[in-house]
């Protein structure tokens, strides 16, 4: 029979630097425990089986308004292979459609020990994490995508060792991707340049926050509509879809706006010679990125589909772990207190 192992079995130091209580936004790490997801990430994915029972006992119930691959299958296989339980809840309407959030929290609060949200509208999330005092995982919002933000430089940093010498180009459209990628290069103290068309670029209040924090790291935060100058001289390479999911309607004018910014071999020559090429999936092959650039031995993006799953293992591990979690099944209000 596996048994849960302790934190220090599961490799989680007593002195962990990681004290987040949900994962809702890259903005909410420090530095510190961005390494402490990579190092727990790392060790999973090289010794799996000393993880397995990581998760022993623990339920988590995954409610996705949108449809998912990466995120539904990575989060499942990997709660299962630590030991855990998932159950899956497909909310297409909206998870607020029938009751309130805060109803929704208090009752699943009292099952299971953590929520999984790939939803719409941010204001999901952040009132789940509001009201529920189990941790909060934001799988993607309309705002961010953190966990595969993470997963992005945690496979950079496989690739390339240390990220904070690194530049990424992100090419396209300013959107939650983008927003994340911003905020982790700005916590790692890293360089990217994100180009965009001109009325595309990201979320002022996003740039704002990313150059916040780039003050304190030394990161460089770059913003242009310039594409070729944000790929010269760059080590990887990212894009993704022109249009996301909701803007479906907004495909055909999109594509004749972003047509100059599809990543193939003339724009990756660009980049350093070594430059990996990254892609959050799926690819719109031909639009955003050339089957040439995608298949090619530059492309890394299998790799970061599979570190998903490790550097979400080591975040539900950290979080179930985290000294934020000791007021576990008392009432939210006593939770937020106790963390002000």
């Amino acid at each position: 029979m596996v048994t849960a192992p302790t934190a220090l079995e599961a490799g989680v130091a007593p002195c962990s630097a990681f004290q987040q209580s949900d994962m809702i936004s890259i903005a909410d790490l420090s530095s510190a425990e961005i390494h402490e997801i990579f190092d727990m990430a790392r060790r999973i994915k090289a010794r799996p089986a000393g993880f397995s029972g990581a998760l022993a006992g623990k339920q988590f119930v995954l409610m996705f308004e949108k449809p998912s691959l990466r995120t539904r299958v990575t989060f499942e296989v990997g709660i299962r292979k630590l030991g855990g339980a998932a159950m899956f809840m497909e909310h297409p309407g909206g998870i607020d459609a029938r009751e309130k959030i805060a109803d929704i929290a208090h009752n699943l609060e009292r099952w299971i020990d953590g929520i999984v949200l790939r939803t719409f509208k941010h204001s999901t999330v952040t009132d789940m994490a509001k009201y529920a005092s189990v941790p909060v995982i934001n799988g993607l919002s309309e705002l961010e995508h953190p966990c595969q933000a993470l997963a992005d430089y945690f496979t950079l940093q496989e690739r390339f060792g240390d990220v904070s010498s690194l530049k990424l180009a992100f090419v396209g459209d300013g959107n939650n991707v983008a927003h994340s990628l911003m905020l982790a290069a700005a916590a790692l103290g890293s360089r990217i340049a994100v180009a965009t068309p001109a009325g595309f670029e990201p979320s002022k209040a996003v740039v704002r926050t990313a150059q916040k924090m780039a003050q304190r790291t030394g990161a460089i935060i770059e913003i242009t509509n310039d594409v070729r100058a944000a790929v010269a001289g760059a080590d990887a390479v990212y894009t993704d879809v022109w249009a996301s999911m909701g803007q479906e309607s907004e495909a055909a004018n999109r594509d004749a706006i972003f047509r100059p910014f599809q990543v193939n071999r003339e724009l990756m020559s660009l980049a350093a010679p070594e430059a990996a090429f990254l892609h959050c999936l799926p690819a719109h092959r031909g639009d955003e990125v050339t089957d040439e650039v995608l298949d090619s031995p530059r492309s890394i993006v299998f790799d970061e589909a599979e570190n998903r799953m490790h550097v979400q293992n080591a975040i539900m591990v950290l979080l179930c772990n985290s000294s934020a979690r000791v007021h576990r099944g008392k009432p939210a209000a006593a939770v937020k207190a106790a963390r002000a």
